[in-house]
């Protein structure tokens, strides 16, 4: 398995911090435009700058916004490993996420069935991507445990409604307790504060990643710093 994106996160935790994880993101359904005539490939040259150790980059087009030329640009122009963000439902997909250089892609269980999941992972696994199966509820993260995930997302927001509820960090800490030891986990969405980062941790999360907050910060680099907070790995699940 291409342990890239993964061996960044443990290295940030070696380090004794938790792992943030821009989101590279053009819009959100709830948010709207999130660029303010920023662009987003010198934004992730800049999130680099900042010490961030991986990105995350959205191509779903119709609701965010995003685009596959988005990924490659960003790859290219950072050289950082990468989590592919979109509705990835096709084999086909996962070899075009090779293709556009990122080293991870997010497979989201409530978008899919258990077997079309399975095979998705499976696939991913022999193309050399690390797949990040995220989840959202008890029955999700049982489902992510019998794949035996190694990278498991709780998404605090419901994706199922484009993450247009107020989903909580809290979600990340309700559902932790499933994980299994060895488990790399990460909590996504919602986090906006150093105390949501660190209730995160609390639960044993290894990364947060964060989008929205940073894009519509006053000073992306400020807001960065305060959410990489202290993780103690001697309390936390590993």
């Amino acid at each position: 398995m291409n342990t890239l994106f993964s061996a960044a996160i443990a290295a940030e935790n070696r380090d004794g911090y938790v792992a943030i994880i821009p989101d590279i993101k053009c819009s959100s359904p709830k948010d709207g435009d999130l660029l303010f005539r920023r662009d987003p490939v010198e934004v992730s040259k800049q999130l680099i700058q900042y010490g961030a150790p991986v990105l995350s980059v959205v191509t779903e087009q119709k609701y965010f916004c995003g685009s596959p030329k988005l990924l490659r640009d960003v790859a290219k122009s950072t050289g950082v490993p990468i989590l592919r963000k979109d509705f990835i439902t096709r084999a086909d997909m996962l070899s075009e996420t090779v293709e556009l250089g990122a080293t991870a892609v997010l497979l989201i269980c409530a978008i899919t069935n258990e077997k079309n999941l399975s095979m998705l992972y499976e696939k991913a696994l022999d193309l050399g991507l690390e797949p990040l199966v995220e989840v959202h509820s008890h029955a999700e993260m049982k489902l992510a445990s019998k794949l035996r995930a190694r990278l498991i997302g709780i998404n605090n927001r419901d994706i199922k409604v484009l993450e247009c509820d107020d989903g909580k960090p809290s979600l990340t800490a309700t559902l932790a307790a499933g994980i299994s030891t060895g488990t790399m986990l990460i909590s996504e969405s919602s986090i906006s504060s150093a105390d949501e980062a660190k209730l995160a941790v609390s639960a044993g999360a290894h990364a947060i990643l964060v989008g929205t907050a940073l894009w519509r910060a006053r000073d992306m680099e400020a807001a960065y710093r305060s959410l990489r907070v202290e993780r103690n790995n001697t309390c936390c699940r590993q």
